[in-house]
């Protein structure tokens, strides 16, 4: 029987869910596994552990937060008892408006779902870091690095061996979430993601992509940032650039007046 796992590179996985079209991060070592992103609920998370166990029987020592968005952090609280490692603004930013993502969601939700939704705990990362991070996850080297503000203030990339799980920072299928951004800055961030070396890319939803299309994601982000700087203070009608008119006009909307 086939594993719904797609492997990346020796001993690292990709698992995808419909869901969200979201990815998952899985790293396979001698003594333990990691999980980068937990999904966006406890249930989904259970899910995710049950998919796991059909992959390997070691346990779930480490969890990595790509950034605090509950669609990759809402499954935290179901491996608690792993070191869930994230950048401290990811934790603060869970504190802050966890509540408030909480509230996004029971207005998004059916009725038979709300209870659930207000039944989770959420759970922040407890080992934080500020600009990179090298750790050793099993026998594997690890990196955890902070390239700037982008999607998120909080974005981080894991890097292991020649695959970059990249978070939102990169966005396959749909063009890019705005809403918490910082357009003007994203565009250097994604760049930086072509400094690494590497030429696969797990995006945080989608398909896997490779430095060509962060490239290309890149100059779409500049033109976006481009956009911004001429409409900033400016009302908004209609708008010519690399995605829709509502996406641009989000991102407008990001930069101060």
């Amino acid at each position: 029987m086939s594993l719904p796992f797609d492997e990346v590179g020796d001993g690292i996985f990709r698992r995808h869910y419909e869901s969200l079209d979201l990815n998952v991060g899985v790293l396979v070592t001698d003594d333990g596994v990691a999980v980068i992103d937990t999904r966006a609920t406890p249930d989904q998370a259970r899910e995710l552990a049950d998919d796991i166990r059909a992959l390997t029987s070691a346990p779930v020592r480490w969890v990595i937060n790509t950034h605090h968005h509950w669609d990759h952090t809402f499954g935290n609280e179901v491996f608690a008892d792993a070191a869930i490692w994230g950048h401290r603004l990811c934790a603060a930013a869970l504190r802050d408006s966890g509540e408030a993502m909480r509230e996004g969601m029971l207005s998004m939700v059916v009725p038979d779902e709300q209870a659930a939704i207000s039944a989770i705990k959420i759970t922040p990362p407890d080992h934080l870091f500020d600009n990179t991070a090298a750790t050793l996850i099993g026998d594997r080297r690890v990196q955890l690095r902070y390239l700037g503000r982008g999607h998120t203030d909080n974005d981080i990339v894991v890097v292991v061996d020649k695959v970059v799980f990249a978070g939102d920072l990169i966005e396959e299928g749909n063009p890019p979430f705005f809403g918490d951004s910082y357009p003007l800055e994203w565009p250097a961030t994604v760049r930086g993601l072509l400094g690494l070396g590497v030429d696969r890319f797990v995006p945080g939803h989608g398909d896997i992509v490779d430095a060509g299309f962060v490239e290309n994601q890149a100059t779409e982000l500049e033109a976006v940032a481009a956009l911004c700087r001429f409409y900033s203070g400016e009302p908004v009608d209609a708008l010519d650039g690399p995605y829709p008119s509502d996406v641009l006009a989000t991102a407008i909307a990001r930069i101060p007046r």
